[in-house]
């Protein structure tokens, strides 16, 4: 296939992204709008750093999924990651390393959890959804032995008063999203390996014969969710002050419902890094409003579920439509 045919295809799809991306944004507005008329403490800024800090985790799990659900995966294990990450992150400052040195083991860490997953799937020929679920269990499992069911204490004050803080008016959790978002931006639409990615979900066989080493890209996406993970679980430890295993129970249904919301489609091969972002705080403007005005935590999962059985259900319409 010619390039110039090559670039014909690929123009629309990313016009159709950030069509899609400046729908999400009119919609995230419109809801801070509405909770601003229908709420007197939403625009206070103590509510407003709170809503930027809980969306900002889960936006940076959500950047981490999409690179998995692109190739037609899934990763199920990125709320256990982050719990986990949280105790080797406790557990190696307790023993007196450097904080430097203890976010990069941590972060070596996630890592090897993504190669582990790739191996599984690639090796081992298990489902993405099999070897994901069993780490889930496994590093509950295994955060509780090292923590003998309890948690570890954080002592040290100049780690922990990062999460808390602000920097230029904005609270510093957010200034990781962007951290975060700038080179996967540019990883996922401005490079071959992004490119390389989108191939392997749209036909893995037709990636192989194209030269596409379809092996090595599943290591790299499973390897870049995990990573995030536990990077959100380093700045969870710093957010809450300790280690422990059982904290971020769910998140990876958050993390898959803001990628999905964001436009990730659950049959590969369609997803952005703006996309995920802004469906994750669209979830967490949504909770926040829940909150304030006092409606049941139950609606807020119902809501949720129906956002994502809507945006699946049009996507299959999409997909069918383009046939």
């Amino acid at each position: 296939m010619s390039t110039d045919t090559t670039e014909t295809k690929v123009a629309p799809k990313r016009g159709m992204s950030i069509l899609f991306s400046l729908t999400l944004l009119g919609l995230l507005l419109f809801l801070w709008l509405l909770l601003g008329f229908a709420t007197n403490s939403f625009w206070t800024p103590n509510n407003i750093s709170n809503l930027l800090r809980q969306g900002s985790m889960t936006a940076i799990l959500a950047v981490g999924q999409t690179f998995v659900i692109i190739t037609a995966g899934i990763d199920l294990s990125v709320g256990a990651v982050v719990g986990f990450a949280s105790v080797i992150l406790a557990w190696l400052l307790a023993a007196g390393l450097p904080v430097w040195l203890a976010i990069i083991l941590t972060l070596l860490m996630g890592a090897a959890i993504g190669s582990f997953h790739a191996f599984g799937i690639v090796r081992m020929g298990l489902p993405a959804f099999i070897i994901t679920l069993a780490t889930l269990t496994s590093l509950r499992g295994i955060g509780l032995l090292i923590t003998n069911g309890s948690t570890i204490s954080i002592s040290n004050d100049a780690f922990t008063n990062f999460a808390r803080a602000d920097f230029l008016g904005v609270p510093s959790l957010f200034w990781m999203v962007i951290v975060v978002a700038v080179p996967a931006y540019i990883f996922l639409h401005l490079s071959r390996w992004g490119r390389y990615l989108f191939a392997v979900g749209s036909n893995g066989e037709a990636a192989r014969l194209s030269g596409v080493n379809v092996n090595r890209t599943i290591y790299m996406a499973y390897i870049l969710s995990s990573t995030c993970a536990a990077f959100v679980g380093i700045l969870l430890a710093s957010r809450i002050g300790i280690g422990n295993a059982t904290q971020a129970e769910g998140w990876e249904l958050q993390a898959i419902a803001s990628s999905v919301i964001g436009g990730t489609s659950l049959f590969g091969a369609v997803g952005s890094v703006q996309g995920p972002l802004l469906g994750a705080f669209i979830l967490a403007t949504i909770n926040n409003g829940a909150n304030l005005m006092n409606v049941n935590s139950f609606w807020q999962r119902i809501i949720t579920g129906a956002l994502i059985i809507l945006i699946v259900y049009f996507d299959q319409l999409r997909r069918r439509g383009s046939r």
